[in-house]
């Protein structure tokens, strides 16, 4: 067996999968609550089933893989001739997905680094192809979460919301709490922040709103080499149409991705969401 370092990373990286084949990145599920079922992100719930759940607003919670999972996973991964992992995950500020991790690398066989990237979604899938980059071109553990972790500093998430009232439920808006009386009201912009997420701006109405989320992310796009992402929950022809004006927008794109959102992130965002993810090359 080659050794090699391996990429690990969880399923809210929302990678492409044969970008994940090609790259051999292994993506550890999350776990979606519908009632009383347990369904693993990616494999087990469609995204059309829960947006269908949310609009009828039946109980949706979510929840981290267990360490004996993470454990499971390293252990194929070493037998499949690792000398080293990089797992990489969602903000733990989002998550104990983190946690998790740490306490299954401590019982691994080979070298585990998790990191705790701050990000979600492409944001988080963008670490992980930097750090498979590397590590095909026979970067060490080190180097590859270096490279990751300088991906990370980089990229920028924006979101749009149709309302605040699902993450306000789950407990994922960190300081925007305070502002969720008059927020509710008007279409919100969200962004990553230091792993959290935050209120950036609100706008009157939802056109509007999808205006700013394009100005904003071409105006951070700048006209250097940039990869970007556009996700949504139930709003294909709103993505492609964010999308088309992106890379007619923005001069530098090199790669542009557009796909819709699994079922994690999407029961704190609800139906109508639309994200943009912009990171530098």
């Amino acid at each position: 067996m080659s050794r090699h370092v391996a990429i690990v990373t969880d399923s809210t990286a929302y990678l492409p999968p044969r970008t994940m084949e090609r790259h051999g990145i292994t993506a550890v599920p999350l776990t979606v609550v519908l009632g009383d079922r347990a369904l693993e992100e990616g494999t087990e719930i469609s995204t059309r089933s829960l947006a269908q759940a949310l609009q009828k607003r039946r109980p949706v919670t979510t929840s981290r893989p267990s360490p004996e999972l993470f454990a499971e996973t390293y252990r194929k991964v070493a037998e499949s001739g690792a000398s080293g992992i990089v797992s990489l995950h969602l903000s733990a500020e989002l998550s104990g997905t983190y946690d998790a991790a740490v306490m299954a690398a401590r019982g691994a066989s080979v070298p585990v680094r998790v990191v705790d990237t701050g990000t979600v979604a492409m944001a988080l899938g963008f670490c992980a192809l930097a750090a498979a980059e590397a590590a095909e071109s026979g970067g060490t553990v080190d180097e590859a979460v270096t490279a990751a972790e300088k991906r990370a500093s980089g990229t920028s998430a924006y979101f749009y919301v149709d309302t605040l009232d699902y993450l306000r439920r789950g407990g994922r808006i960190g300081a925007a709490q305070a502002l969720l009386g008059s927020a509710l009201a008007v279409k919100p912009l969200l962004q990553l922040d230091d792993g959290r997420i935050e209120l950036l701006e609100k706008v009157r109405t939802a056109s509007r709103a999808i205006a700013r989320l394009e100005e904003i992310a071409a105006d951070r796009a700048g006209s250097a080499p940039v990869d970007i992402a556009v996700h949504h929950l139930a709003a294909p022809e709103r993505a492609s149409a964010l999308a088309d004006r992106l890379r007619t927008r923005v001069t530098g794109v090199a790669d542009l991705h557009v796909s819709e959102v699994g079922a994690v992130i999407g029961a704190h965002t609800g139906p109508g969401l639309l994200g943009v993810v912009v990171s530098p090359r």
